[in-house]
C-alpha cells in the first residue's frame, strides 16, 4: 500500500465507532452499498479484513482494531487542525468516556475518577452508568474508553476485552452509632438475626455475603434489598439495619452518613476492575486511575 485513501478510512472509522452500517449511513448521509464498497477497497489496499460478522453484528478483526486506533488519532488531529484554522484555540479537553457498573459504590467511583481530573491537561469526563453487559457492548462499539466493574470479564461474554485489577479491600459492616455499639459485642455472632440491608443478588458483594453467612451459620434478618449502594447507606444511617461497604472509603462513609463500623468480615474482599479493549492501557486518564488506585486507594 503506497498511499492511504483517507476517504475510505473515514467510512471505516465511522462504521467502527457507530457499530453498525445503518447508523454509519445516517451519519454519513450515504447508502449502505456505497459504504460497503469503500470499505472493501480499503481492505483490498491493506490486504486484510477489517470486520468480521458475528450473527447480525459487525466486530473488528485484530487488523481492524489496529487501524481504528490510528484512525482515531488521524481524525482527532484533523479536527484540531480545523479548530485552529477557524481561530479556536488548540488544547481542548481530553475526552474520557467511562462506563460505570451501577452496583459500584459512588464514593469508590469518585475516588477512582478524581485521579483523571488531576492530570496536567484538562479532562472532559463523561460517565455512563448501567449494567455491565450493556456497558461492555458499548465498549466493544468504541463508544466508551473503559468500564469500571466489581467483577472481571466472564468467559461467556462475547466481547474481546481485557480486565485489569485496580485493587481490593476488606468488607466492613456499618450501622447507626447506637446499633453499632450493640452489635459490636460478640461480633460477628451478633449478626445472627440482626436487621440487615442487602445489596441485590446480581452483585459480587451479595454473593460473597451469602456465602460468608452460610459458612458461619449466621442468618441476618433481611430488612430490604437495594440496587443503589447510596440508598442503602441512607437507610442504614436512619437505623433500619446494618449494611456492608468497602473499607477503602470507610473514612468518607463515616463522615458523610454519621455512622460507625461494627466489624470487618474476615476472609472476604471486594475487588475492583477496569475493563478495556486494549491489553496494555495507554489512555493517560486510565493510566492515572490505575496508578492512583494501586498507590493510594487500595493500599
Amino acid at each position: 500500500m503506497d498511499w492511504l485513501n483517507y476517504h475510505h478510512l473515514l467510512y471505516f472509522w465511522v462504521v467502527a465507532r457507530e457499530g453498525s452500517m445503518s447508523r454509519a449511513c445516517e451519519q454519513l448521509h450515504v447508502a449502505q452499498p456505497t459504504i460497503s464498497s469503500q470499505i472493501r477497497k480499503l481492505e483490498k489496499s491493506i490486504g486484510n479484513s477489517l470486520f468480521k460478522r458475528i450473527g447480525r453484528n459487525l466486530e473488528l478483526t485484530e487488523t481492524g482494531q489496529l487501524v481504528l486506533r490510528y484512525a482515531d488519532e488521524i481524525f482527532s488531529l484533523g479536527n484540531e487542525l480545523t479548530d485552529v484554522l477557524r481561530g479556536r484555540p488548540a488544547g481542548s479537553p481530553l475526552q474520557f468516556l467511562v462506563g460505570v457498573a451501577d452496583v459500584l459504590p459512588k464514593m469508590i467511583v469518585y475516588r477512582l475518577l478524581e485521579a483523571a481530573l488531576d492530570l496536567p491537561e484538562p479532562v472532559q469526563l463523561l460517565c455512563v452508568e448501567g449494567k455491565v453487559s450493556s456497558l461492555l457492548m458499548e465498549l466493544a462499539s468504541h463508544r466508551l474508553d473503559v468500564v469500571l466493574s466489581d467483577s472481571p470479564m466472564e468467559s461467556t461474554v462475547n466481547v474481546r476485552a481485557y480486565h485489569h485489577l485496580l485493587g481490593e479491600c476488606h468488607v466492613v459492616i456499618f450501622a447507626k452509632a447506637s446499633m453499632a455499639r450493640k452489635y459490636r459485642r460478640n461480633f460477628p455472632k451478633s449478626l445472627d438475626n440482626a436487621p440487615f440491608l442487602f445489596p441485590m443478588r446480581n452483585t459480587a458483594l451479595r454473593r460473597m455475603l451469602d456465602h460468608w453467612f452460610d459458612t458461619h451459620n449466621i442468618q441476618p434478618q433481611m430488612m430490604g434489598e437495594f440496587d443503589d449502594s447510596a440508598l442503602t447507606k441512607v437507610f442504614g444511617a436512619a437505623g433500619v439495619g446494618l449494611f456492608a461497604a468497602p473499607s477503602a472509603v470507610e473514612k468518607e462513609i463515616r463522615q458523610h452518613y454519621h455512622i460507625q463500623p461494627v466489624g470487618v468480615l474476615s476472609g472476604i474482599k471486594e475487588c475492583y476492575y477496569v475493563i478495556s479493549i486494549e491489553r496494555k492501557l495507554k489512555h493517560p486518564a486510565v493510566v492515572a486511575i490505575l496508578n492512583a488506585a494501586r498507590e493510594r486507594l487500595f493500599t
